[in-house]
């Protein structure tokens, strides 16, 4: 959940101590099932099911857990879903140590904590249950495979993961394309970069970029 970086970072802290490095949602929510720590740092776009659905999950398994996300995320979707999942705090990857450092002690005291960044961006209130975003229109599941189609896995890998048949998988991706208004991958992507739902605005220009390549 967290790199060898900041878990020698947190090591260090005489009050926090790291009990695990996971890799993916699913490894999480397994970790939470025999363990009980009292924080978890999860990257929103964790391999697996992802950071929203762990954090859905993560709140079932356990009610009371305290869940921080980073992201280099910092407008669009992601944060508000993040928050709206049951994460306590919304903090940016570039975060100072400082920052880190206070977030998972106000967390731990039960407080909230969004990096001023994605404060800014989200408006009036961080934890605002209005948000208008395009992708508001999809489902829990239609959402997680969105952002599997954009993280590039293939139909068969979905499958895989999700415990799906391959049918289904392309149904959801049928409904996500209608949904959004859209016909293909491509404009899939397109769209999710430009409402926060990839990590870098700038995979937007190199997609660009690649797409008009391929038509020159």
């Amino acid at each position: 959940m967290i790199t060898g970086w900041f878990a020698r970072i947190l090591n260090d802290e005489d009050d926090m101590q790291v009990l695990d490095e996971l890799a993916s949602g699913e490894d999480a929510v397994e970790f939470v099932k025999h363990h009980a720590p009292d924080v978890v740092l999860l990257d929103a776009r964790m391999p697996g099911m992802g950071g929203i659905e762990a954090t859905h999950s993560l709140i079932k398994i356990s009610p009371h857990i305290r869940i921080i996300v980073m992201s280099s995320i910092t407008k669009g979707i992601i944060p508000s879903q993040m928050l709206r999942a049951g994460a306590k705090a919304f903090i940016t990857k570039c975060v100072r140590v400082e920052e880190l450092l206070k977030a998972i002690r106000m967390v731990h005291a039960g407080q909230h904590y969004v990096t001023p960044e994605v404060a800014t961006q989200l408006a009036l209130d961080p934890f605002n249950q209005k948000e208008d975003s395009l992708f508001e229109k999809l489902s829990r599941r239609e959402m997680q495979i969105a952002q599997m189609l954009t993280d590039g896995k293939k139909v068969s890998q979905i499958a895989q993961y999700l415990k799906l048949s391959p049918k289904t998988v392309y149904s959801y991706s049928y409904r996500i394309f209608e949904k959004l208004g859209i016909r293909s991958d491509v404009e899939l992507t397109i769209l999710a970069v430009k409402h926060g739902l990839a990590d870098d605005p700038r995979e937007l220009d190199q997609l660009l970029n690649r797409i008009d390549r391929a038509a020159s």
